[in-house]
């Protein structure tokens, strides 16, 4: 038996059935590896995923910083989403950034039983009065849908009385079947209401847009100022240090830069549509993978000077830290990882680790769809269900007066065979090798089960199951936040990133603990009539 068959045989007949197809032990052959994805948990299993309101209000619109966004639901549900990713953000010059605060019209029993809208209107013009925001997002919870709240009436009426841009996001948690499904919802809104409105004209000869990069410990600075340096201007970040004014005019861009595939590839395809701006599935997670990303776009520019800046600038990061990643390297090489995340972290982590000698045997994903592992090509085998037909699709067209393309078919797909991804993705299935193990919507049990068959040296997750990792004895360190450590991204990233990982392996507190119950028996009791 592979390690595969070993866990399935654990479960019952019904949870073997669903399963089954959630968990591949990829072969590579010629046949094609598949996999089952964002379909419902099982009730009870004790699934990592989160809600449509935290991908909605937690992931995609909560970055932005000079927007004010109401938590409408109970407070439990504002302080789950406040603060706890470490999206970090600068206050510009003369500008406003309400990342510390947290925002919430803290739902109680009455308010549920009468409705919340007033309620709201009146948090909204104390907020106007304190803050005086020029845009406000609405995001609803679980009871909001319950009671039928319209927070999309209530945004047109605080846009007509105060004159800014209010929009109302209807991402109950129940909605869909993890966060994924606030993912397309936010994308929905942003692109209906902010993207297009604006009409300041990039400056620099190349322009650019840096979609789902969420500046988690710092990530999206480190990405700035590689591109930066090369001679790029960065035209607005979806959603890490993010702000409303600079996605008004994201539709002016010279190109997409596609980090969290998951969570804003349907801004990208929508702004192709209605712009013409392609788009590249970049990775800035890893050396490698870095200076393929930096190389990948100047290609596509096909502006020679910028690939011979592009080389410099690459080959000057790569002299500073080559010291510090060869003695990481020497550290590390040979050592084994695990990596269950969200988003495409699973996937861009690899690279990294590889970068430090790491193999990762075990990966896979919360909430991702089969193109996060089978790419982009296998999009049209995908049946919608009801719980995906619960989300809206929305319809984009050309827009006459912006569209533009910078390419002809012909020219994009020679670019192509040059090895520019330009509006696709492979998926993470390519990058892994034979026999590694894939579990979609992964839970704890599972997690246990692999880390006793497959004996990975270090485990990387979210804070969820960070500590359950751990007191089996495996190093565990969470890439949802960085453990408030970071930034990772880029080239100085991943010096820090190797740090962190050495200081982990090589000082194994748990493994030095032994639990009371594995020594002792902790409950005590004797068989009825017993004497």
């Amino acid at each position: 038996m592979n390690e595969r068959d070993l866990l399935l045989e654990k479960y019952s007949s019904r949870v073997f059935k669903n399963r089954k197809s959630h968990i591949t032990q990829l072969e590579m052959s010629d046949e094609q590896d598949t996999i089952t994805a964002n379909t419902r948990a099982i009730p009870g299993i004790a699934t990592a995923r989160g809600c449509c309101y935290a991908g909605c209000k937690g992931v995609v619109v909560g970055p932005m910083k000079d927007a004010v966004t109401i938590t409408h639901g109970p407070i439990g549900c504002a302080f789950y989403s406040w603060g706890t990713r470490r999206n970090k953000a600068k206050t510009e010059e003369g500008g406003k950034n309400f990342i510390p605060y947290s925002f919430c019209t803290d739902m109680r029993p009455t308010d549920i039983v009468f409705g919340g809208e007033k309620k709201l209107e009146e948090g909204i013009d104390e907020i106007m009065a304190i803050f005086n925001p020029k845009c406000i997002f609405i995001c609803s919870t679980c009871p909001i849908g319950l009671i039928g709240d319209d927070v999309q009436a209530v945004a047109r009426e605080v846009e007509k009385k105060y004159g800014i841009k209010a929009i109302g996001f209807s991402c109950e948690g129940y909605k869909g079947v993890s966060q994924s499904s606030g993912h397309h919802i936010a994308n929905n809104g942003l692109m209906k209401q902010v993207i297009g409105t604006g009409d300041k004209k990039p400056m620099g000869k190349y322009s650019l847009n840096i979609l789902g990069e969420y500046n988690i410990g710092g990530d999206g600075w480190e990405e700035e100022r590689i591109l930066k340096k090369i001679g790029y201007e960065i035209v607005s970040v979806f959603t890490g240090d993010g702000s409303y004014e600079t996605m008004k005019n994201a539709h002016l861009a010279d190109l997409n830069l596609v980090m969290c595939h998951r969570s804003i590839n349907y801004v990208a395809q929508m702004m192709k549509t209605k712009y013409g701006i392609d788009w590249l599935k970049v990775n800035f997670i890893g050396i490698g993978a870095t200076c393929k990303t930096l190389r990948m776009i100047a290609e596509y520019f096909q502006d020679t000077e910028l690939i011979a800046k592009t080389e410099e600038v690459i080959a000057q990061e790569l002299e500073a830290i080559s010291d510090d990643m060869e003695y990481y390297r020497s550290m590390l090489k040979g050592k084994t990882a695990g990596i269950f995340t969200g988003g495409s972290r699973s996937h861009h982590y690899q690279s990294l680790l590889r970068d430090l000698g790491i193999e990762t045997i075990i990966a896979g994903y919360e909430f991702a769809h089969r193109d996060d592992y089978e790419g982009r090509d296998i999009i049209s085998e995908i049946k919608p269900d009801a719980d995906s037909k619960n989300i809206e699709e929305i319809a984009v067209s050309r827009d006459e007066e912006l569209y533009k393309e910078r390419y002809s078919g012909e020219k994009l797909e020679e670019l192509k065979e040059k090895g520019i991804e330009i509006d696709t993705y492979d998926g993470m299935f390519p990058d892994m090798k034979k026999g590694y193990m894939v579990v979609d919507d992964y839970n704890m049990f599972e997690t246990d089960e692999l880390i006793q068959t497959m004996k990975p040296d270090i485990f990387f997750s979210g804070i969820k199951d960070k500590y359950s990792i751990q007191k089996q004895g495996v190093v565990s360190r969470q890439l949802h936040s960085y453990d408030y450590s970071g930034p990772y991204a880029g080239f100085n990233g991943a010096v820090i990133f190797g740090r962190d990982v050495t200081m982990s392996i090589y000082t194994k507190a748990w493994v030095l603990t032994t639990p009371p119950w594995k020594t002792a028996a902790l409950l005590g009791g004797r068989i009825g009539g017993e004497n």
